[in-house]
């Protein structure tokens, strides 16, 4: 049975600088009934494959810079009766037959709609996944935020968001390119509204990948400090950052006082527990590790949120788990934990080679 159009639909985009990524998204996107690219300021053979793709391209430099300015650019180009608009990146790619999903989910009084982000390598290695909203009506929609953008609604009708099962977006991005435009963007947008709590977070996490511990630990602290930064998962991952920085600054004191505080603000999600089972291991606190081993595996949903970190999911804990079972003389939970953790990641010859040390220690060769 052929699937009947309900809706008009128009994939959007942003670009500089990405005609290696064409090919792959035009295909994605083919379900569209039309694509629109604003490009700011390409030189390379972008525009060229993109037009050629039959994508509709659109040129101008954004002076200064800001993610937000340039998004609203490019949906000011979208035709009037488009019903459903999509924005999406080159670096990112719809599982085939979205439109028929995104389509059977949506209805007239729909504003937005809500869908699966999968990042980032592959379909068959996921890194992170978490709930998107970058679908919606043509119109009563503005991008704010320089960096980090998320979509403001205008409109007097009461906002309506859907949640389209099986739409699958999966981020691929090119791990070469440099972020380091993210942080003055991030530095404005504070600037900009010093009570987003949202934005704060991210600055926060910002100075810490560019190891500006002090600025981080400031950040941070001002970021528990907003009345709107009440998402315990957040201010869990907050102060375990403050945590971080504070071991990068040499303070282990403090560093594991904030990693306590972080467990005890949000005692639900794993990535406490897993970084309280490195300091008891580099403190050689066996029963410290193997407590908090146990603790984080208890654990057996994710919240799939953004913070959700995928070595909290992976081998690690049953990797420190063996290690510490095996210096308490806990051998037979040491080999448990030694096999899962192969089982988990049966490429690993570290992993391997402990469970033959355990399998050894039991048998008494």
């Amino acid at each position: 049975m052929k699937f009947l159009k309900k809706y008009k639909i128009c994939v959007y985009a942003i670009t500089k600088n990405e005609e290696n990524f064409v090919d792959r998204w035009m295909d994605a996107v083919k379900e569209a009934d039309l694509v629109v690219v604003l490009d700011t300021g390409s030189n390379d053979k972008t525009v060229e494959k993109l037009r050629n793709a039959g994508a509709i391209v659109y040129e101008e430099k954004i002076d200064p810079w800001r993610f937000d300015t340039a998004r609203n650019i490019a949906m000011d180009y979208i035709p009037e009766d488009v019903d459903i608009c999509v924005s999406n990146d080159l670096d990112e790619i719809f599982v085939p037959g979205w439109r028929e999903k995104l389509e059977s989910a949506w209805t007239k009084d729909c504003t937005k709609a809500r869908y699966l982000f999968s990042w980032t390598g592959s379909e068959e290695k996921i890194q992170k996944q978490y709930a998107m909203e970058k679908i919606h009506g043509r119109n009563n929609f503005r991008w704010v935020r320089p960096v980090h953008e998320v979509l403001e609604y205008k409109g007097e009708q009461e906002e309506k968001t859907v949640w389209v099962d099986g739409l699958i977006l999966y981020h691929k991005p090119d791990m070469s390119k440099s972020r380091s435009q993210y942080l003055p963007l991030l530095e404005l947008a504070a600037k900009e509204d010093p009570k987003d709590d949202r934005i704060m977070f991210w600055l926060g996490r910002e100075y810490m990948y560019n190891d500006k511990h002090d600025l981080s630990i400031k950040t941070f602290n001002t970021h528990l400090s907003l009345p709107t930064a009440n998402w315990s998962e957040e201010r869990s991952a907050s102060m375990r950052y403050i945590g971080i920085n504070y071991e990068k600054k040499r303070d282990k004191v403090k560093a594991k006082q904030w990693f306590f505080r972080a467990l005890a603000e949000c005692p639900h999600v794993r990535e406490p527990y897993l970084q309280l089972v490195k300091t008891g291991y580099k403190e050689s606190n066996w029963e410290l590790t193997y407590a908090m081993v146990e603790k984080g595996l208890s654990i057996t949903k994710s919240t799939d949120s953004y913070l959700t970190e995928p070595e909290s999911w992976g081998e690690a804990l049953y990797d420190y788990g063996a290690i510490s079972a095996y210096n308490l003389g806990l051998y037979s939970e040491a080999y448990d934990y030694a096999q899962k953790a192969v089982e988990m990641n049966n490429t690993n010859e570290r992993l391997k080679n402990n469970l033959r040390i355990v399998e050894s220690k039991i048998l008494g060769i």
